[in-house]
C-alpha cells in the first residue's frame, strides 16, 4: 500500500487541492480540485490529471466543515487502495519564526492565528481547514507550509521599512509572499534553462493576487509584497502600493475607521475599484468599456515598473518569467508589460505569446521570456514528504 498526502491551497477567490502519491521519484499527482469563487455559482470540480472529470457538486451554500468531509471521503473512497498520510496547508503568513515547512500542533496553530492582523485576508481562510479536518480525522498529520519562508532571508536592504529600528525588532519588516509558486518557478526554470540560475530573474507572479520577486543562484532577493499581502502591484481587489497619505487623509477627513479602510483595501480596490465593474482580468479584457481598459491599464504600469524595480536590486534584467492565472493565460497582458518594458531589453515574439509557447522572447531579446505555469500544489506535496521522512527518522 503506497502513500499519499492531500494538499488543500485556500486562495482570496479560490481553494484549489491535489491527491499526490509519495513515488520514490517525488510526489505524483493523482487528482486535483477547484473552487472558483469566482464563478457565479461555485461549484467544487475534481478532475483526473489527464482531465477526466471525477467529482463535481454545487458548493454555493456549503459550510467549509462539509466541504472537507466531502474532499477526505472522496480521497479515501476512489484512492482506497493508498494510505493517507498527510494533509499540507498553504499557510500565507509565517512570520519571523517559520523559515520552513512543520507539522502542525495545537502550539503552532496558536501562533499562525495570532499572525491574522498581517494578512486578515488570507490568513482565517488558510487556517480554517485545519480545524475543521483536526475535528473529522484527529489522527493525520498535518503540515503547514508558507508563503513567506522564500523570502524569509532577505538581506535589510530589501527587508527593512524606514521607520524607526525599534519597529523592525518588534517584527514590523517586509515579509513577501507567493513564495511557493516562486519556489516551484524557480525549480523549473532550473530545469528548462540551467544556465539562466546564476543570472538575474524576475518571476513575475500575476493573479488576483499578484508579486514579483528578484531572483538569482535560487535565491529571493528583493520582493513587492512587504508585511502585508497589500502591497507592491495592482490586484483583483487590493490597492497595492499606496502613499500613506491617502491612508491618512481617510481617516482624518472622510471619518473611515480601521475596520473600513481595511475593507477599503482589501475588497473594493484594485481592479475592482478603479473599473466598477470586476476584479476578475477576464471580464475586463472581454469589456469595452473604458473604466475596463483604465484599470488593465493601471495594472500593466505597476507591473511594468516594479518589474525595473526588481532589476534595479538584481543590477540589471536578463531573465523575465510569467506565471499564476493572468501571466500564464492573459496573452495581452504579457504583451502589454513586454511593451512597456523594451528600453529594458525584453522582446516578446508575437506567435509565441500567443500561442503561449513555454520561451516568448523574440530573437532580437536581450532578455529571456518564459510563461511557466506554477504548481503551488506540487511544492506543498514536496515540502509534507520532507516533513513525514523528518518524522519517520
Amino acid at each position: 500500500m503506497s502513500d499519499t498526502v492531500l494538499v488543500l491551497n485556500s486562495g482570496s477567490s479560490s481553494i484549489k487541492f491535489g491527491v499526490f502519491e509519495l513515488a520514490a521519484s517525488g510526489p505524483a499527482l493523482l487528482c486535483h480540485g477547484l473552487l472558483d469563487e469566482h464563478e457565479a455559482t461555485p461549484r467544487l470540480v475534481v478532475t483526473s490529471p489527464a482531465g477526466e472529470n471525477l467529482f463535481e457538486r454545487d458548493a454555493s451554500d456549503t459550510d467549509s466543515g462539509h466541504l472537507f468531509a466531502d474532499v477526505l471521503a472522496f480521497v479515501e473512497e476512489r484512492f482506497g487502495e493508498h494510505r493517507l498520510r498527510a494533509v499540507g496547508h498553504r499557510i500565507v503568513h509565517g512570520g519571523p519564526d517559520y523559515s520552513g515547512p512543520v507539522a502542525l500542533t495545537d502550539e503552532v496553530y496558536a501562533r499562525l492565528k495570532a499572525l491574522t492582523p498581517l494578512a486578515p485576508l488570507h490568513q482565517p481562510r488558510c487556517l480554517e481547514p485545519i480545524r475543521s479536518i483536526q475535528a473529522i480525522r484527529p489522527d493525520l498529520t498535518q503540515v503547514a507550509c508558507f508563503d513567506t519562508a522564500f523570502h524569509h532571508d532577505l538581506a535589510p536592504p530589501a527587508r527593512r521599512f524606514a521607520i524607526p529600528r525599534r519597529y523592525d525588532e518588534r517584527g514590523i519588516r517586509r515579509y513577501g509572499f507567493h513564495g511557493l509558486s516562486f519556489e516551484y518557478v524557480a525549480g523549473r526554470l532550473a530545469q528548462i534553462a540551467p544556465e539562466l540560475v546564476a543570472k538575474r530573474t524576475v518571476i513575475a507572479h500575476l493573479g488576483n493576487g499578484a508579486s514579483l520577486c528578484a531572483l538569482r543562484d535560487g535565491r529571493s532577493i528583493d520582493t513587492t509584497m512587504a508585511l502585508t499581502p497589500l502591497d507592491g502591484l495592482v490586484m483583483g481587489t487590493r490597492c497595492g502600493t499606496i502613499d500613506p497619505g491617502v491612508l491618512l487623509y481617510l481617516q482624518q477627513h472622510e471619518n473611515m475607521s480601521v475596520e473600513d479602510l481595511q475593507h477599503l483595501l482589501y475588497h473594493e480596490s484594485g481592479l475592482l475599484g478603479v473599473s466598477g465593474i470586476a476584479a476578475d482580468m477576464r471580464t475586463l479584457i472581454a469589456s469595452g468599456s473604458a473604466a475596463a481598459r483604465e484599470a488593465i491599464d493601471l495594472f500593466v504600469l505597476r507591473a511594468a515598473q516594479q518589474i525595473a524595480m526588481m532589476a534595479t536590486t538584481l543590477g540589471g534584467l536578463d531573465c523575465l518569467v510569467f506565471t499564476g492565472g493572468i501571466g500564464e493565460h492573459a496573452k495581452e497582458i504579457r504583451r502589454a508589460i513586454g511593451e512597456r518594458l523594451t528600453w529594458l531589453g525584453v522582446r516578446i515574439d508575437v506567435r509565441a505569446n500567443d500561442a503561449a509557447h513555454e520561451h516568448i522572447s523574440g530573437s532580437d531579446s536581450t532578455v529571456d521570456v518564459f510563461v511557466i505555469p506554477t504548481n503551488e500544489e506540487l511544492t506543498i506535496a514536496r515540502h509534507c514528504a520532507r516533513v513525514l521522512r523528518t518524522m519517520k527518522s
